[in-house]
């Protein structure tokens, strides 16, 4: 009986650009968003991407559109 090494794909759990800079921002639980910061846990976003907080976004940024339309419905139902 042998072992079989299955190899991980490489797939990308945020949208980030070259410079590491994140493409798009998303809407996560705000509690969660030091603890990513300073543990590098991964966080989940209200649209289901989980990623490490790496960068804080910028007044204008450009912000995720699932994220987006969740959260304005979160909104609406209070």
């Amino acid at each position: 009986m042998g072992t079989q090494t299955i190899e991980r794909p490489d797939v990308r759990t945020d949208e980030t650009t070259e410079d590491d800079t994140p493409d798009v921002f998303h809407y996560v639980k705000k509690n969660k968003i030091a603890e990513s910061a300073v543990m590098g846990t991964r966080v989940v976003a209200l649209c289901g991407e989980v990623f490490p907080v790496t960068k804080s976004p910028k007044p204008g940024s450009p912000v995720c559109g699932k994220c987006k339309k969740i959260y304005e419905r979160m909104k609406k139902d209070e």
